[in-house]
């Protein structure tokens, strides 16, 4: 049967792919080879780890040969009988030893990493844990492989026992995807930082980049492999919902061999591309020693010598220290660029560096004597500045514009993030028929992450290493986040989605945690509340922009298992912006506070701020009254939004609008309530605006249990306008002269926002036992505890003074200048100049560890 040319057949494809990618990995290996042992001659444990990738590979590639030759890439019942048993001990062949390929693979990479830069400790720290999760997801995945059925020996029996169960290779395989991504991400990434921080002639840094750019090939592929499992287990999804039940037998057993056959010859192309890509780097020695002139020039070594301890930067990002502190270098320059180029040279070639090294030592003292005079700029690749800017609490108003503009992307990123999470979450129910308990566990993961992500992760690394390294940390995890999102379509598993919206939580929190603070002090203190709302007003527009894309474009027709897979896609977009958001942001110039900044600033205020309320430091009272009001408030929102439509089709059951639309429409009001709010916060003082905010949150939630019809969603529209500048004034206010004590106030102002995971199961069994305009009694006590906070900022003098922003214009005379906003303009100028006027001290940063 498999030789007639009318039937479908995938076999010789997948067999000629295999082939040739099988004989073009050797080829590289044994090139490798001989550059190690013959031009280096040295043998490392990379190289071992390498050969032994490749026997495997060669085991699960012969596996796939053999396989199409009994029948791989034909329909099941194409397939002849006598070969059906031997071809399910092929394809399970295959399916054990793909993990183990792809481990030693990785491992040979990340083994080799350890050995690029050794005095660089938290590069081996994030290669280290890179090469543990590789392991153990590797070594994990391998025994879901070998025990896929119960009883092992029913992986390759035919007909399969009554008493036997098996679990789909190819949902297997689509639940492990994450995984590879976020590895195949991590081994790209990991050595950037190193090389981009070293200064080479034009060709090396040619060579370089491309070398070790070559794992992006992996990525490509690896999601050409999802593609074709995707495509393998709708094919599958639709059999079963097309199959009657008298007639068939199990669907992962009766066309595997035709719906998997691509699937494998991917995963092969998958190995042995990582495979090429792990051997690249390693033979420049013998391309270098056959044709010297190719990769590098003459003039090559004096350049890089020169200029490489000039400017050499820190390789990893850093935490804020005092400028009285000494500055230490990240990595001693001439050091790491010998160890660096220990990989890419031969003995001959080191020799000449060393007599290099001589020959240029007065040029190097005559350069650092020429340039001691003038500040130095560095760069990677001669166009991005990496000198570190100043103190961020040091900024005037038109320094601080850009670095505030720069993280307020991230307050639209997790903005929009939120409203896809909130459409999904209602489609999963849908698709999955979740009960009422489930969906609130599902909301409660997402803001349990938002308790845990500031105490633990976010905090930890704020502390310790700054801004932008919370920011990264956090981008990356919530990139992991979105990617787990894969195994919960796939498996429709609602554990497996609990998680998801945990880990996504755990990462929008780590972003927060510096994210608002750093809005906050970023610039004059006087305008931490305007600047914060604008922030966040930038983050509500992404609220309303996400639910009307998903609903509208990416989950419009999500109502089934299948069509659930598909959205995938849209989660490995966000996952993979996210990753190079963090890349961009690793280099961007993003300014720093110390804790002795921060005390600066404090001291400035030392008599308002160091006044004592019961016997406690006033500013420890209101934030702990901050930190309680911002908790009772985000739990008060949540429950609102979590309830917003089955309220609007309660009052208005027959409106043509729909409750989405008018609930974009509350959406919308809270956007323009925080520039609202900005705006005010030029006039009024902010402690007067959130008291008046929490009065209108009170009477609206009030109204609301009462009215229906149009004024009913009047007034839940209205709700969601004065819910708008609560967030960011509660935030700004709590944190004003905390001095060093600031960045433990922002970790716990935004772990309240866990508060987000209690109120709404408060309120949902009122729902249900009452109504749902009774419900929002809880709402209407919320906001009153939460209104504790401005009440007692306007009843205590000491809080009072502590609070309000101080002009530098409060003590004009009275007339001088009448109009608000031209004293605005004035202080920025007096500003300006003074910032000119005077030396500046620039921030000097502390190095990670190493």
């Amino acid at each position: 049967m498999e030789g007639s040319s009318t039937i479908p057949n995938r076999g010789p494809v997948v067999l000629a792919v295999a082939i040739g990618f099988l004989v073009v990995s050797f080829v590289f290996v044994f090139t490798r080879l001989i550059s190690r042992a013959g031009v280096v001659r040295k043998v490392s444990w990379d190289d071992y780890f390498i050969v032994l990738a490749w026997l495997i590979a060669f085991g699960f590639s012969f596996s796939i040969c053999w396989g199409t030759h009994l029948g791989l890439g034909l329909h099941e019942n194409d397939v002849k009988p006598e070969r059906r048993n031997a071809l399910k001990k092929a394809e399970y062949a295959f399916s054990v030893l793909y993990n183990p390929a792809l481990m030693a693979t990785k491992t040979s990479i990340l083994v080799f990493y350890l050995s690029l830069s050794k005095n660089q400790q938290v590069y081996k720290w994030l290669t280290v844990a890179t090469l543990i999760v590789v392991n153990a997801a590797g070594i994990a995945l391998t025994l879901l492989n070998i025990f896929q059925c119960h009883p092992i020996g029913a992986a390759f029996q035919l007909p399969l026992s009554s008493t036997a169960t098996c679990t789909d290779i190819v949902t297997l395989y689509l639940s492990s995807a994450p995984v590879n991504i976020v590895t195949d991400l991590a081994i790209l990434f990991l050595p950037m930082p190193i090389l981009t921080a070293m200064r080479l002639p034009r060709k090396e840094k040619i060579v370089l980049v491309i070398t070790f750019s070559f794992g992006l090939f992996v990525a490509v592929v690896d999601v050409a492999r999802i593609g074709y499992l995707e495509s393998a287990s709708l094919a599958r999804l639709q059999a079963v919902g097309t199959t009657n039940s008298t007639g068939s037998r199990i669907i992962e057993q009766d066309d595997f061999s035709w719906y998997a056959s691509l699937s494998f010859m991917w995963s092969a192309i998958e190995v042995h591309v990582g495979i090429i890509c792990a051997c690249v780097p390693a033979l420049k020695p013998l391309v270098s020693k056959l044709l010297p002139n190719l990769l590098r020039d003459s003039s090559d070594v004096d350049q890089s010598l020169a200029s490489f301890d000039e400017t050499s930067d820190a390789a990893y990002p850093s935490a804020p220290t005092s400028p009285t502190k000494p500055q230490h270098t990240a990595f001693d320059g001439e050091k790491d660029h010998m160890g660096m180029m220990d990989f890419l040279t031969m003995p001959d070639m080191t020799r000449e560096i060393t007599h290099a090294v001589t020959r240029t030592q007065t040029t190097i003292t005559a350069a650092r004597t020429r340039t001691k005079s003038r500040v130095a700029s560095p760069t990677f690749f001669d166009f991005v500045n990496m000198k570190k800017p100043k103190s961020m609490v040091k900024m005037n108003v038109k320094e601080s514009l850009y670095p505030v503009a720069l993280v307020t992307i991230l307050f639209f990123l997790w903005g929009f993030a939120y409203g896809l999470l909130d459409v999904l979450n209602s489609q999963f129910e849908l698709v999955v028929k979740m009960s009422t308990g489930q969906s609130l566990a599902l909301h409660s993961a997402y803001f349990g992450g938002y308790f845990f992500g500031p105490l633990t992760v976010g905090g930890f690394i704020l502390k310790k290493w700054g801004f932008k390294s919370t920011f990264i940390t956090g981008l990356c995890v919530y990139g992991c986040g979105t990617l787990i999102f894969w195994p919960s379509a796939v498996l429709t598993s609602f554990p497996a989605f609990l998680i998801s919206n945990f880990i996504v939580g755990l990462g929008l929190s780590t972003v927060e945690v510096g994210a608002n603070l750093f809005v906050s002090i970023c610039g004059p203190p006087e305008y931490a509340e305007m600047r914060l709302n604008v922030s966040q007003g930038i983050q509500a527009i992404g609220s309303v922009v996400s639910p009307l894309l998903a609903k509208k474009v990416l989950f419009k027709s999500v109502l089934n298992a299948p069509s659930l897979i598909d959205v995938q896609w849209a989660y490995l977009g966000i996952a993979l912006f996210d990753v190079l958001l963090a890349v961009a942001f690793y280099y961007l110039p993003i300014p720093e506070a110390s804790d002795e900044d921060l005390e600066d600033v404090a001291e400035n205020r030392s008599v308002i701020n160091t006044k004592k309320f019961w016997g406690v430091p006033v500013v420890y009272i209101t934030l702990a009254f901050g930190v309680f009001s911002q908790f009772c408030y985000v739990g008060g929102q949540e429950a609102v939004a979590g309830n917003y439509q089955k309220y609007v089709a309660h009052v208005k059951p027959n409106s043509n609008i729909g409750p989405f639309n008018f609930q974009v429409v509350g959406h919308t009001a809270f956007a323009v309530g925080r520039f609202m709010c900005a705006f005010a916060d030029l006039y009024v003082k902010p402690r007067r605006i959130l008291l008046l905010l929490f009065v209108g949150l009170i009477i609206t939630a009030a109204l609301a249990m009462s009215l229906t019809g149009y004024a009913g969603i009047a007034m839940i529209v209205t709700l969601l306008f004065f819910e708008s500048g609560v967030f960011p004034l509660t935030f700004a206010i709590s944190l004003r002269g905390l001095g060093r004590s600031t960045k433990n106030g922002s970790i716990f102002l935004t772990a309240a926002t866990s508060g987000g995971a209690i109120i709404p199961v408060i309120m949902t069994p009122v729902s249900t036992s009452k109504s749902m305009p009774y419900s929002f009694c809880v709402v209407v006590a919320v906001y009153a505890f939460g209104a504790l906070f401005p009440v007692y900022l306007s009843l205590v003098p000491d809080a009072k003074k502590q609070v309000d922003p101080v002009h530098e214009d409060s003590a004009l005379p009275t007339g001088q200048s009448t109009s608000r906003t031209s004293k605005v303009l004035e202080s920025v100028v007096r500003r300006s100049k003074r910032a000119s006027d005077l030396p500046t001290t620039e921030h000097v940063e502390e190095k990670w560890p190493g």
